[in-house]
């Protein structure tokens, strides 16, 4: 009976975002112990490149094939589901002590992130009515709040107890959440014209646009995973101070999440992304040319400002430019092209960063963000400039 009143009482925006945020806290995880594979395993930096890298590379076909489902009735099913796979990812990369094992533990993280999360946004896009920007920057909030809490996570559990202790942890919270909400109801409605796949959607110019700008905000995040700790760990930063730039970075991005959402809604998403990824690429210039660690962390904090501010702009213009009822396939197609930049830029920039240097590693992903931006407006054309109304509001809002 408790458990009936609690699911009554809960409105789907936050359970959805808490088993985001959950799933995000894995690879937060996984990003701040990659040091630590490679100094216990003898991995090498360009094999975990490929550790960060395989898991969004998986993510991008299994968004485009698994992520349409959410629009023909399973987007429920989809994210609970997705939930659990990924608890059995998670437990492959924390008890795994080689490259192949952990290899396998992404790719089935990968595997279920990249089928959850479209079918999350599709919730949050189809019950928002006016509040679409509002609801996704709360999402995207949620997403970087569980990606920074992983840090914190591992910076308490990883010494005393070992890699897999937060790892664990993570799984616990997501069963439980699971458990407690599983028998949530979700207002699901059915795509008119089924499709089996989503990249038809690609022919639509301002949502290809939007896409290509958005796949380039994921550009910077794989060469920024790829790099940030083993760059602190070569440049002899405390552990600590490490860990707590990736928690202080992602402050301003869970506060600002919300508002950035609004932003793109009021004054153009194409706008706010583009200027944010505009700024975010001097960021990532200036990275390269530092060779102290906490030059870095600062230079970080501002970067993670401008992110927080626009971040959240790219999905706004996915749910302004794609038809309502293919929104999960819409979201599919924006996760999962976002999954393939960040998966191809972070065993590069790992092999760049190993063969070449910092310098070169950080300034070729900063010329690949500018080129991605100037392509996806060109793309966008005179829609780069709209803004769009609202949307009807469906019977349940989130």
């Amino acid at each position: 009976m408790a458990g009936t009143a609690l699911r009554r009482n809960l409105k789907p925006i936050w359970v959805f975002s808490t088993l985001s945020a959950l799933l995000f806290a894995g690879y937060g995880v996984l990003f701040t112990i990659v040091g630590d594979y490679r100094d216990n395993y003898g991995i090498s930096e360009t094999v975990v490149g490929w550790i960060i890298g395989i898991g969004f590379i998986v993510g991008f076909f299994s968004q485009i094939t698994i992520g349409p489902l959410g629009d023909r009735g399973h987007a429920r099913t989809l994210v609970f589901g997705g939930a659990i796979v990924n608890a059995l990812g998670l437990l492959l990369m924390g008890f795994g002590t080689n490259a192949p094992v952990i290899l396998l533990g992404r790719i089935v993280s990968g595997l279920a992130i990249g089928a959850a999360s479209p079918a999350i946004k599709r919730i949050v896009v189809v019950g928002s009515g006016e509040n679409l920007g509002r609801n996704l920057g709360r999402l995207f909030s949620a997403d970087v709040f569980g990606f920074a809490i992983g840090p914190v996570i591992s910076a308490m559990l990883v010494r005393p107890f070992g890699l897999a202790a937060p790892f664990l942890v993570i799984v616990v919270l997501t069963m439980a959440v699971v458990i407690l909400t599983l028998g949530l109801e979700v207002e699901e409605t059915t795509e008119a014209e089924p499709r089996r796949f989503a990249l038809d959607l690609l022919r639509i110019r301002p949502f290809a646009g939007a896409v290509m700008i958005g796949s380039a905000a994921f550009m910077m995040i794989g060469a920024f995973d790829a790099l940030w700790d083993v760059v602190h760990t070569d440049l002899g930063t405390s552990e600590w101070v490490a860990n707590l730039g990736i928690a202080l970075f992602a402050i301003p991005l869970v506060l600002f999440g919300p508002t950035s959402g609004r932003l793109a809604q009021r004054i153009g998403p194409f706008l706010v992304a583009s200027a944010g990824l505009g700024v975010a690429a001097i960021f990532m210039g200036i990275y390269g040319v530092l060779t102290v660690g906490g030059a870095i962390f600062a230079v970080a904090m501002l970067h993670a400002v401008t992110d927080g501010l626009s971040f959240a702009a790219s999905g706004v213009a996915v749910g302004m430019t794609a038809p309502e009822h293919r929104q999960s396939g819409a979201q599919g197609v924006l996760g999962g092209m976002q999954a393939l930049a960040a998966g191809l830029m972070a065993p590069i920039t790992g092999w760049l960063y190993e063969n070449h240097g910092q310098q070169t590693a950080y300034w070729f992903a900063a010329v690949v963000m500018i080129a991605m931006v100037a392509g996806g407006l060109m793309l966008a054309g005179p829609s780069a400039r709209q803004v769009k109304g609202n949307r009807d509001s469906p019977k349940r809002r989130v």
